[in-house]
């Protein structure tokens, strides 16, 4: 037996300790040697969602992400695997020039709808690719990290994982953002309290090695994105606003096409701002999103562009050690089809408004327990937004249990 391969043996076997290795032996192995600062890390989510509001036949939920009410991904009235997420990483050291990388891979129905597969069409495969970069550090003032490859996007206030964010359900502004890039992110932290990010990417939404385009016109490479965001942080000396975060981002560029004839010129910015409240344990967010699309819609009509505005509120408060109550209130206007309201013939627009309280309940290790009520209001003219069939409702109240386990 070779004598490495019987070494990793005993070792595993605990009849040596990994410290009666050599340094000679150690060696002999690049493979360990190279992940040796490499992690593993993730989560699974699951979840019960249950329509109090009882539409017959089902409820429709334009805006949700990833706790539709309708469809191949339905979830509502039933319990679901939501996702696996499992990180693979080792983080550049803060030597002069390193290097690291970072993987995160999907494994669950909330996989299809990242949208992030290679290949055109919808994805179905239950897996997806949601981060995979190679990171190199340089040493240029206080260090400057890029990310090549597959990364998240720069803006919004709420991410992919539900267990980072204040409620389970994702936000009308989620819905409006873009969320994976493939393309070059270079982040430098200027001092303490102030940070930068600009990137450039093959389109803006999330469909990996997909250059952007314009329906009708070619490009010779595949760069169509832009992006930026700045933050600051307020530092000890701010006293009781310590760790109060102003954060603005904005990405231009072109979608791939051919999603759904989507590869129209598209402007995201984003503005967000976290503050500690002088009462223990409570902190306030508020959020703003605006998109513009200057969207091509054929010979009938050109040029004509398309807007989405949202505007949410958050609150939390740590009631007790293992208890934090969270609420989230938001606003959200937009032109006809942005969220997916069409069952109302001939509405111009759509407009909403939701309210969210989620509490979370940490009673076991590295599990969490959240309990969700949320209701929203169509405020078109018309109304029926919610509704399915010959059913329309302005209303729908979804009620949830999430509980997520991390490792």
């Amino acid at each position: 037996m070779n004598n490495n391969l019987r070494t990793a043996a005993l070792i595993g076997a605990g009849i040596v300790g990994a410290a009666s290795v050599t340094a000679e032996e150690a060696k002999l192995n690049p493979v360990e040697t190279a992940l040796s600062a490499t992690t593993i890390s993730g989560y699974v989510s699951t979840s019960a969602l249950f329509d109090v509001t009882g539409t017959k036949g089902g409820v429709v939920l334009p805006g949700r992400s990833f706790d539709q009410g309708n469809g191949a991904y339905n979830k509502i009235d039933q319990i679901n695997l939501d996702v696996v997420k499992l990180t693979i990483e080792k983080a550049p050291s803060e030597t002069e020039w390193s290097a690291g990388y970072k993987a995160d891979l999907l494994f669950g129905p909330d996989a299809n709808l990242l949208a992030t597969t290679s290949r055109f069409g919808y994805n179905t495969s239950d897996f997806a690719v949601k981060q995979a970069y190679v990171a190199l550090r340089a040493p240029v003032g206080n260090g400057l990290t890029a990310k090549v490859g597959v990364f998240d996007t720069v803006i919004g206030y709420e991410v992919f994982e539900a267990g980072n964010n204040p409620n389970y359900s994702r936000s009308y502004a989620y819905a409006i953002e873009p969320t994976q890039h493939t393309g070059v992110l270079l982040t430098y932290q200027a001092t303490e309290a102030f940070a930068i990010n600009a990137g450039v990417a093959n389109a803006y939404n999330s469909r990996i090695n997909a250059p952007g385009g314009e329906p009708g016109s070619t490009k010779d490479f595949g760069i169509q994105t832009y992006m930026g965001s700045l933050s600051l942080t307020a530092p000890e000396s701010f006293g009781s606003l310590k760790g109060a975060t102003l954060y603005a981002g904005i990405v231009h560029g072109l979608s791939s096409v051919p999603d759904a004839l989507d590869g129209d010129p598209r402007t995201s910015i984003y503005g967000g701002l976290t503050v500690p409240l002088p009462v223990t344990g409570l902190a306030a967010g508020v959020a703003y999103d605006y998109r513009f699309t200057e969207r091509y819609r054929g010979l009938a009509v050109e040029n004509a562009p398309e807007y989405a505005t949202a505007m949410a509120g958050y609150l939390t408060y740590e009631v007790a050690k293992q208890v934090k109550l969270n609420v989230r209130g938001e606003y959200a206007t937009g032109s006809a089809g942005t969220w997916g309201a069409k069952t109302v013939a001939g509405r111009s627009n759509e407009e909403f408004f939701a309210l969210t309280g989620t509490i979370d309940i940490n009673l076991w290790d590295h599990a969490l327990t959240r309990l969700e009520v949320r209701w929203d209001q169509d405020l078109t003219e018309g109304g029926g937004a919610f509704g399915n069939g010959g059913h329309p409702k302005d209303e729908a109240i979804i009620a949830g249990v999430n509980v997520i386990y991390k490792f």
